[in-house]
């Protein structure tokens, strides 16, 4: 990925990695702004049919804690994260977020994430940790979520109960220790992929209970697909587990 006007002299970068989020991602900037003035946000945008990067583009004009990295498709949220994260170990921020486009995670919670890195090396905003809490998923959807979270503590024994929660801090100096050339998954499994991996490397894990909220407009991008691609990467993760 191309650098760009964002400055490494700023610590924290949060990454969005967007498609289709023209609705959502104007008001979720001025959020994040509020929240951390001093951030800066990496916007990875999937050429998105609906102007989400062109919108970017022209907010970006005038606003220079903003930046977006435009690919040419919908290449999936886990290889556009692992982008996002390789910009920040390129421009030497200490610090990245991750979190959904969608207002799904609320940006009132940044700071108790950055927070717990002092002792840390990912923290995990949970929902299923002692205090989360999921608002507006129908039945399936948390059967699912519950059994992929299951899934990822027996079989490749993460520590944590949210493993596929995108909703995280990471100190970047532990992304450092992993090769993201390791990381097959290119969508929604990476979420579980890379807590593997960095567990095998040694980094530490917190929860941080959240509520999440489903998307108040647009389309969810998770569907059977991704689902079967967890668990496909979960037994692959497992047949490999030493």
């Amino acid at each position: 990925m191309p650098s760009n006007s964002l400055s490494s002299a700023c610590p924290v970068l949060v990454a969005l990695a967007t498609f289709n989020e023209r609705d959502n991602l104007p008001s979720l900037v001025d959020a994040i702004f509020k929240v951390l003035p001093n951030v800066h946000i990496l916007v990875v945008d999937d050429d998105s049919p609906d102007g989400t990067g062109r919108w970017c583009d022209e907010r970006s004009a005038s606003e220079p804690r903003l930046t977006c990295h435009h690919r040419p498709g919908k290449l999936g949220l886990g290889s556009a994260t692992i982008a996002a994260m390789r910009e920040a170990i390129a421009l030497d921020y200490r610090i990245i977020i991750t979190m959904d486009a969608d207002w799904s995670h609320d940006p009132k919670k940044i700071p108790d994430l950055v927070g717990r890195l002092e002792d840390v090396d990912v923290a995990i905003g949970s929902r299923y940790c002692s205090g989360g809490l999921i608002k507006g998923w129908p039945r399936h959807r948390r059967i699912i979520s519950r059994l992929v979270n299951m899934a990822s503590r027996r079989l490749l024994r993460l520590k944590v109960y949210d493993s596929s929660g995108a909703f995280r801090a990471y100190r970047v100096g532990a992304l450092e220790q992993i090769s993201f050339d390791d990381i097959r998954a290119t969508g929604y499994a990476y979420l579980e992929e890379i807590l593997w991996q960095l567990q095998r490397s040694g980094a530490r894990f917190t929860e941080v209970p959240i509520t999440f909220e489903d998307r108040h407009r647009g389309q969810s991008k998770a569907d059977w697909r991704e689902a079967i691609s967890k668990i496909a990467t979960i037994g692959r993760l497992a047949m490999t587990r030493s």
